[in-house]
C-alpha cells in the first residue's frame, strides 16, 4: 500500500514539473535509469578529451591551440558536473571511474572514432557537439534535478563549442582545392557516427517510454535524430559542402529531410568494444588514471593537513 501511494505521489510531482531531489523518495528504476544515464555521460566527457586533446600540438596556430585547450578543459569540467549529479544517486565517483577503466561501464560511441585530420576539429565540433546540444538542452529540464542544473552550464558552453567547430569548417571551406577536400572528407567521415549517437531508433530503445514517462528524456531517439538532420542540411548549404547520404531531400508532406538508413551493425559493433578506437581510448584512461595517482594521493595528503591546521587552530 506504501509503494502505491508513492509511486503516485512520485508520478504526480513528475507531472507538475517539480524536479526529484536526491532525498526525494524515488522508484529503484528512477534511480539506476539515471546513474546509468548520467554516469554514461561524465565518461563520455572525459572519453571525449582523448580524440581532441590528440590534436592540441598539432594546431595550426597559437590562437587554434588556445582555443582547444580551453575546450578540453571544458569537457572535463563537464565530466567533474556529472559525476557529481551521479554521485547524489548513491554511488562513489571511485566505482564509476573504476567502471569505466575496466571497460564495465559504456560512453558515445562516437569517440571510438579516430581524429585523422585538422578538419576533424571542425567536424566535431559542429556535428558531434551539435548532436550532443540536441539532447543536452532537453535535459535542462530533465526530472532529476541535479542532473538538469549541471546541464544549464554545461549546454552554455557546448554551444561556444559547436559555433567553434563550424567556424573552422567554413574558414577551411574558403580555402584552397587541399582545404576544402579536407573539409569534405572530414564531414563524410563524421556524418553517419554522429547520427549514431542519438542511439538505437525507437522500435529497438527498450527504456524510451519509460524515460519519457518519468521526464528523463523529452523526445524519443528518431525525433532528436530528425530534427538534427534538419538542422545540419541547412546550415551545411552554408559551407558549399555536402552530406554523403543520395537519399537526403527535403520532403514537402512532412515538412522535414527524408534521409538514409544508418548502418545499425556498425552501431553494435562500436557499441560492444569492437570500434576503431575502443582498445586505445580504454589504454589510454587507464594510462592516465594510474599515472595521476600521485595527484590524488598529494590531494588528498593536502586536505588532511589543512583540516588538521583548522581544527588546530580552532582548539
Amino acid at each position: 500500500m506504501f509503494l502505491q501511494e508513492a509511486e503516485k505521489t512520485f508520478q504526480e510531482k513528475i507531472d507538475s514539473e517539480i524536479k526529484i531531489e536526491p532525498k526525494d523518495w524515488m522508484p529503484e528504476a528512477f534511480r539506476k535509469t539515471n546513474l546509468r544515464q548520467i554516469s554514461q555521460h561524465a565518461h563520455s566527457e572525459i572519453v571525449g578529451m582523448l580524440p581532441e586533446g590528440n590534436w592540441i600540438s598539432r594546431a595550426p596556430s597559437l590562437k587554434r591551440k588556445a582555443i582547444l585547450i580551453a575546450k578540453v578543459q571544458d569537457e572535463a569540467g563537464h565530466g567533474l558536473y556529472l559525476y557529481s549529479a551521479a554521485e547524489t544517486l548513491g554511488m562513489s565517483r571511485e566505482q564509476m571511474v573504476a567502471d569505466l577503466n575496466s571497460g564495465k561501464a559504456k560512453y558515445s560511441s562516437i569517440f571510438n572514432y579516430p581524429t585523422l585530420t585538422w578538419a576533424d576539429m571542425g567536424a566535431v565540433g559542429w556535428l558531434v557537439d551539435g548532436a550532443a546540444i540536441l539532447n543536452q538542452v532537453m535535459l535542462c529540464r530533465t526530472s532529476y534535478g541535479p542532473y538538469a542544473r549541471a546541464m544549464v552550464r554545461i549546454c552554455k558552453e557546448e554551444s561556444f563549442h559547436q559555433r567553434q567547430g563550424f567556424e573552422i569548417l567554413l574558414i577551411l571551406s574558403k580555402g584552397s582545392k587541399a582545404q576544402r577536400e579536407m573539409c569534405q572528407d572530414a564531414i563524410n567521415r563524421w556524418w553517419w557516427p554522429s547520427l549514431m549517437m542519438f542511439g538505437p531508433k525507437d522500435s529497438e530503445s527498450t527504456n524510451s517510454d519509460q524515460s519519457i514517462k518519468w521526464k528523463i528524456k523529452r523526445k524519443t531517439n528518431d525525433e532528436l535524430r530528425q530534427q538534427f538532420v534538419d538542422m545540419i542540411a541547412e546550415q551545411i548549404k552554408l559551407l558549399g559542402m555536402t552530406l554523403p547520404d543520395k537519399d537526403l531531400k527535403w520532403n514537402d508532406k512532412t515538412k522535414h529531410y527524408d534521409f538514409g538508413e544508418i548502418n545499425w551493425d556498425e552501431f553494435w559493433n562500436v557499441v560492444k568494444g569492437n570500434g576503431p578506437c575502443n582498445k586505445d581510448r580504454l589504454i589510454a584512461r587507464n594510462k592516465a588514471h594510474d599515472e595521476g595517482a600521485w595527484v590524488r594521493e598529494a590531494a588528498i595528503a593536502f586536505a588532511e593537513k589543512r583540516k588538521s591546521n583548522i581544527n588546530t587552530k580552532a582548539a
